[in-house]
């Protein structure tokens, strides 16, 4: 049995079975703490974590600057062929949890000249302007962990092809065990377990303004329950548009969250419960899958629930 679940993985993965392939639940898996977004194009290679890359000093110093305000920030590079950056550098931002997202970006010879601080308010700096297409960033993070760029990097190649302008490799987003991961902004939606038929579909949907539900965990910048919550909603109603489902309220106790959800007029009292998922590879992978199962959910009416 465990010389039958090893060879069910590629070579050098310790996660467990089926988690490349869609094989495990990924929902209400998404980034919590990545409300505010900070991408710097850097074309050469990428250490394990990001204080430890060849950058230079003012690079370190805007993501010092980025990790002392909260700031999620990533290194970015084009699919195929690199080039050394000279001159200007791409840096790009985004607020994925702001009424309206927002992405902007522009190019510094000195990225010191990028207001930061305005970003945390919600305020598009003064020397970036909006971008007014989606962008797609896919992990191809292989210091980080081997299966982000055995998985993604196919995944950033075909998207890149699809969309030429729109798509960057990027480094570690969180999820290694859901790879390929893909994030599309600026809503932050997370997607993992990606196939190049699914990115594609992902990335069609999203430039039309509305999710997929297969292979989605979540968006980011917000609590794991609420994302679960959202996305109870959206299979109980079958709403599929970006903003069509919004999580008002939660109530936490232990392991179990109780939310309250708006899609258009209706509102919806969800129940949602921690819980782990059993890998089919049992001793043989060390990860353990979280997930979140649904307890139950009701149509509200006037404050009163209605049967559904």
């Amino acid at each position: 049995m465990g010389g039958n679940v090893m060879r069910d993985r590629p070579r050098g993965c310790d996660h467990p079975v089926g988690a490349h392939t869609n094989g495990i639940p990924v929902r209400a898996s998404a980034t919590v703490g990545a409300r505010f977004w900070l991408l710097i194009e850097h074309n050469g290679p990428w250490a394990s974590h990001l204080p430890e890359c060849e950058l230079p000093p003012e690079i370190h110093e805007l993501l010092d600057l980025a990790a002392e305000l909260g700031v999620r920030a990533q290194l970015i590079r084009r699919p195929g062929r690199r080039t050394p950056i000279s001159g200007h550098r791409r840096i790009l931002v985004a607020d994925t949890t702001a009424a309206v997202p927002w992405i902007a970006g522009g190019f510094f010879r000195d990225p010191r000249d990028l207001d930061l601080r305005s970003l945390v308010r919600g305020v598009v700096p003064g020397s970036c302007i909006l971008v007014k297409e989606p962008v797609f960033l896919v992990c191809t993070h292989a210091k980080r962990n081997a299966c982000c760029a055995r998985e993604g990097l196919p995944i950033a190649r075909v998207l890149a092809d699809a969309g030429p302008g729109r798509v960057w490799e990027t480094t570690h987003v969180g999820g290694d065990r859901y790879a390929a991961n893909l994030v599309c902004l600026p809503h932050g939606l997370y997607y993992g377990s990606m196939s190049q038929a699914a990115a594609i579909a992902v990335a069609n949907a999203y430039r039309h303004g509305e999710i997929v539900l297969d292979r989605y965990r979540g968006r980011a910048g917000i609590p794991e329950p609420s994302q679960a919550a959202e996305h109870f909603v959206r299979v109980h109603t079958g709403e599929l548009s970006v903003g069509g489902v919004a999580v008002e309220s939660t109530r936490s106790d232990g392991d179990v969250t109780e939310a309250f959800a708006r899609r258009g007029d209706a509102r919806f009292r969800v129940v949602v419960e921690r819980t782990t998922f059993t890998a089919p590879c049992g001793t043989s992978c060390a990860d353990t899958v979280t997930t979140y199962r649904l307890a139950a959910l009701e149509q509200l009416r006037c404050g009163s629930p209605v049967l559904t």
